[in-house]
């Protein structure tokens, strides 16, 4: 019955303090009112005297037990059992709008950017159990991988299947790849809609201006983080096929951060620069950390009373007490 006990008035609790008082206001008022007699032989009065000391001290165990129950049912001993729900208050959406040219293929970052990139993007998705998650492609064109969904299972098994190839026209159209993550999200009910843009080269292709998806994005209200992919110097990047199998020379890198720095802007995003793997991950750990989906907790607590057992028991033995005293005992006290 005591397990798991928190008492809603403690401050009744200390009206136990007087219980040692009272033992020993009986010890001392017990002496006194104990009588005397002086005879020759007590023999025949021992059994009598120890029956009438229990007794006597019976009856005030008694009431100091009622007395300690009566203190403890004040002080209202309950148990709390609590249990809590989650709601998500605030959802996001996001659009991943991945360049997925040849130069993703350069090995500045292990074992190359296009799969270091998808390694860190599949933690990050990981990440977002309460979101719905797209992936959008671009190289000289652009198209939706995965729509915008909640099945991050889906999403997942989308990114580990991105991988270049010649289907796609070559070059990087920045532009087209914006504009279609914000045709995917630009009539999503989310509260927040994010798109993050990840190149590594500079805009050399498409019909649509960056500068434009960057303005439609604003005026939807969609946050637009950018992150230009490369090291700083020369990378070793792939320059020529050759029987299906790509030729790599050291290339100058080359990204148009100022592009991607507007863009940033233009959209209340943030611009990122990930020169190797570790740089990377603490990009998307960052922007984890900038959009965090609002979830809001319910607990509830169920109070159960226990103070009615003690309560009942106090009265059964002042009752005892008081039968005793006037029945059975009364020729004795």
């Amino acid at each position: 019955m005591f397990t798991e006990i928190e008492f809603t008035h403690k401050i009744f609790l200390w009206l136990l303090t007087v219980v040692p008082f009272l033992l020993l206001w009986y010890l001392y008022k017990h002496k006194k009112q104990t009588a005397g007699l002086q005879i020759s032989n007590t023999k025949g009065f021992e059994q009598n005297s120890k029956i009438w000391a229990f007794l006597r001290h019976f009856l005030f165990a008694i009431r100091i037990a009622s007395i300690c129950l009566i203190v403890l049912a004040l002080a209202r001993p309950q148990t709390v059992t609590v249990s809590s729900k989650t709601k998500t208050t605030r959802g996001i959406d996001i659009v991943m709008a991945i360049d997925v040219s040849a130069s993703m293929l350069a090995k500045d970052l292990k074992p190359n950017r296009l799969e270091a990139l998808k390694k860190v993007a599949g933690k990050f998705i990981n990440k977002r159990p309460n979101d719905r998650i797209g992936i959008v492609e671009y190289a000289g064109e652009s198209y939706t991988r995965t729509p915008i969904t909640s099945d991050k299972g889906i999403v997942l098994k989308s990114m580990k299947g991105i991988e270049y190839n010649t289907v796609i026209t070559g070059g990087t159209a920045i532009g087209m790849g914006l504009a279609t993550a914000v045709n995917r999200i630009k009539d999503s009910k989310a509260k927040s809609k994010v798109i993050i843009l990840l190149t590594d080269g500079v805009n050399n292709s498409g019909f649509i201006d960056p500068k434009t998806a960057s303005e439609l994005a604003a005026e939807y209200g969609i946050k637009t983080y950018t992150i230009g992919l490369g090291s700083n110097g020369m990378a070793l990047s792939p320059v020529a096929l050759n029987n299906g199998t790509f030729q790599y020379a050291r290339v100058q890198v080359e990204i148009d951060e100022k592009l991607l720095k507007e863009i940033a802007s233009e959209t209340a995003g943030k611009y990122f620069r990930a020169t190797d793997n570790k740089k990377l991950e603490e990009i998307y750990e960052e922007i984890d950390l900038l959009e965090k989906t609002e979830i809001e907790e319910f607990k509830y607590y169920n109070y159960e009373e226990k103070f009615r057992p003690l309560v009942l028991m106090a009265l059964g033995l002042i009752i005892i007490e008081f039968l005793l005293k006037h029945t059975l005992l009364r020729g004795f006290i």
